[in-house]
């Protein structure tokens, strides 16, 4: 039997964090995962360079069927935080648009500064063990691996969600949580592409075709690019609203963003009134982008020979383009996953279990989603800093 102070399931960047924090306060920490390598979802992020947190990041930025949850860990350890850890590193940063920090270099500087500061606190790692069995009885944590037994009076879930099962992903989080009698909020793809059918899928011709819109779904609206795709939508617009689509809801995407519709095109007609709609479109979107919105629109000829009535109408169309998604790329191309351990469950302070002492749950494995751009890296550093820093 080995004895530890605690079990860490799940070598990502929320596990890395909760080993990292609890190690340098001297406590055994031991981190298992079943993968060859820690941190994979870090080193293929942002392209390589690992978008790491974001700036921007406030509770509201974040899905939750509590939406107030993430409030506490968020609060108590900022993008500020995790960037002077960065910079003590001496790794060299930039900001791109909409507050998202990358690595100018590679992501697996962060993974290389995780895994140092787990060393300074002599964080026990055992990659390429599947776990077997996991127990618990007289407040003690058994975990089974091969045939080793480790033993621990604080075990923390950080295996993450579903999203990206070619990584070694999965449901394990949930599996073990409901074992627990833990609820779990039924988990769904996030920042996933949405697919199209029928009369909807008018852009396959004009896959990688990207343009800005504002894509909405209810109230939710972001302003971003879009992707036309051989089966539907992607790009950051659609992956934003996708964490809130639901199946059966309706998507509209303004292709004028920005610009009131009917204005510009009565102005068009007055100013340049033998120009096309395809034409003054082109003027806005990619050119083969505007033929299609004009040809289904279905006004031909000169600005001039339209009605007004006839140009408010298209005005509307091209600022409320509706569509009604058959579904999305799933979990396959889904970056994280809407859903997970219920929080009803957790204190949002530590993340430890109410009804279960010493069982935490942190990073992606719990209900708490953030937007595209940084947002789910801070979640994972802040709720696994709350609970390394109570171990």
């Amino acid at each position: 039997m080995h004895l530890y102070d605690a079990i860490i399931l799940g070598a990502g960047a929320a596990g890395l964090m909760c080993a990292l924090t609890a190690g340098q306060r001297e406590r055994r920490v031991l981190l298992i995962d079943h993968a060859d390598r820690p941190g994979k979802k870090i080193l293929i992020s942002g392209g390589g360079r690992c978008n790491f947190t974001n700036v921007g990041t406030v509770s509201e930025r974040f899905i939750s069927a509590n939406p107030h949850f993430a409030k506490s860990a968020l609060n108590r350890y900022t993008p500020q935080d995790f960037l002077e850890l960065v910079e003590a590193r001496g790794i060299a940063w930039h900001e791109k648009t909409l507050g998202q920090l990358f690595c100018d270099g590679s992501a697996r500087q962060i993974v290389d500064m995780l895994l140092d500061e787990c060393a300074r606190g002599s964080v026990e790692l055992r990659l390429g063990d599947a776990i077997t069995a996991v127990d618990h009885a007289d407040g003690m944590f058994r975990v089974t691996t091969g045939g080793r037994e480790d033993h621990a009076p604080a075990l923390i879930i950080a295996t993450g969600g579903p999203s990206i099962p070619k990584m070694g992903a999965s449901g394990f989080a949930y599996d073990l949580a409901r074992r627990f009698g833990l609820k779990v909020v039924e988990p769904r793809p996030a920042l996933v592409p949405l697919t199209l059918g029928g009369d909807d899928l008018m852009f396959r011709d004009l896959s990688g075709i990207a343009t800005e819109v504002i894509a909405r779904c209810g109230r939710i609206a972001f302003r971003e690019a879009a992707l036309l795709t051989h089966r539907g939508l992607s790009g950051p617009a659609i992956l934003q609203i996708s964490s809130y689509w639901r199946r059966g809801d309706t998507i509209a995407l303004d292709f004028l963003p920005g610009q009131d519709a009917t204005e510009l095109l009565l102005a068009a007609k007055k100013m340049r009134p033998r120009a096309s709609l395809q034409t003054v479109l082109g003027d806005h979107v990619p050119a083969r982008l505007a033929h299609l919105l004009a040809e289904r629109i279905g006004l031909v000829g000169e600005l001039v020979s339209q009605t007004d009535k006839a140009l408010r109408s298209a005005a509307e169309r091209l600022s409320n383009w509706q569509f009604t998604p058959n579904g999305s790329e799933g979990f396959a191309k889904a970056e994280v996953t809407v859903g997970g351990i219920d929080t009803a469950g957790l204190s949002s302070r530590t993340m430890e279990a109410r009804a279960i002492p010493g069982l935490y749950a942190i990073g992606e494995a719990v209900d708490v989603t953030g937007w595209l751009g940084g947002y789910n890296f801070q979640w994972a550093w802040a709720s696994g800093k709350a609970a390394g820093e109570v171990l």
